[in-house]
């Protein structure tokens, strides 16, 4: 009886150890992968999802003001399918910044 209580709970802290180690996806990089330059392969991402924000960013704002324009030169019963192309475009790019800010 002894025996089989000592191995279910050596078998028990044996399964928490294992999930406690970090899981990691078969494509998932090293955490501290250098790049041949000697620079960190994670930097070196961030450094580039920070500028495409930078990007995405001017060209929203953009959007936005050619919006804002169309809308006061527009009728109020009117509203031209370049102008809903905009707010599809606007949508697009606040979503595509939001998911590389969440990542």
């Amino acid at each position: 009886m002894k025996f089989t209580i000592r191995c279910a709970s050596m078998l028990l802290c044996a399964g928490l150890l294992t999930s406690a180690a970090p899981q990691r996806g078969p494509g998932a990089p090293e955490p501290d992968q250098r790049l041949p330059n000697g620079k960190l392969q994670r930097d070196e991402i961030l450094k580039a999802e920070h500028e495409a924000n930078l990007k995405d960013a001017a060209e929203l704002s953009q959007l936005a003001d050619e919006l804002k324009i169309d809308l006061e030169k527009n009728d109020r019963f009117v509203l031209s399918m370049a102008t809903l192309k905009k707010t599809d475009d606007i949508e697009k790019l606040a979503k595509r910044i939001r998911s590389r800010l969440r990542h």
